[in-house]
C-alpha cells in the first residue's frame, strides 16, 4: 500500500527554485524584501510552504509587466500568508496594476509623440528642447545635472 502524498510537506529552497524556475539567489532576495517567507528547520535550513510557488509565479508575472518590486511587495502584504493567492486575489491585483500600466502607457505615448517632433527638428537644444529641457526649467535650478519628470 502506498503512502498518500503529504500535501502540507514543506519545500527546500532548491525544490522551490527547481519548480518555479527562479534562482535560489532570487528566492533569497525575495525573502529579504518580505515578498515570500520561510521557516527554519532544526538544521537552520530554509523551508517553504507549497503556497510559495503561487506567490513566486505571481511575482514573476508582475515583474514581466514592469511592476516594481516595491509595488509587488505592497500588494502581497494584503494577502494572507497561510494560503496561495487565488483567482480573486489576482483579479484585484491585476485591476490595480492595470490602472498603473495604463498610466505608464499614456506617458510613453506622449513621450513618443514628442520624440517624433524632436526627430524632425534634430537640434536637442539644451535651452529650448521640449524633451530635454522644456521651458529651460532646469537652468532655474542652478548648475549640475537635474532630472526632469514631467509629461
Amino acid at each position: 500500500m502506498s503512502t498518500p502524498l503529504n500535501i502540507h510537506k514543506q519545500l527546500t529552497v532548491g525544490q522551490v527554485a527547481a519548480r518555479s524556475g527562479v534562482a535560489v539567489t532570487a528566492l533569497h532576495f525575495y525573502e529579504s524584501k518580505g515578498l515570500i517567507k520561510s521557516t527554519r528547520n532544526p538544521g537552520n535550513q530554509r523551508r517553504y510552504p507549497r503556497e510559495v510557488l503561487r506567490r513566486v509565479a505571481l511575482i514573476k508575472v508582475a515583474q514581466r509587466l514592469g511592476i516594481p518590486l516595491a509595488e509587488i511587495g505592497e500588494a502581497l502584504k494584503n494577502l494572507p500568508d497561510n494560503r496561495a493567492p487565488t483567482a480573486t486575489d489576482w483579479k484585484v491585483l491585476s485591476a490595480q496594476w492595470g490602472r498603473n500600466l495604463d498610466e505608464r502607457i499614456n506617458q510613453l505615448v506622449a513621450l513618443r509623440d514628442r520624440l517624433n517632433g524632436c526627430i524632425g527638428c534634430g537640434c536637442l537644444s539644451m535651452e529650448s528642447c521640449p524633451l530635454r529641457n522644456h521651458g529651460d526649467v532646469l537652468g532655474k535650478l542652478g548648475p549640475g545635472a537635474h532630472l526632469l519628470d514631467e509629461p
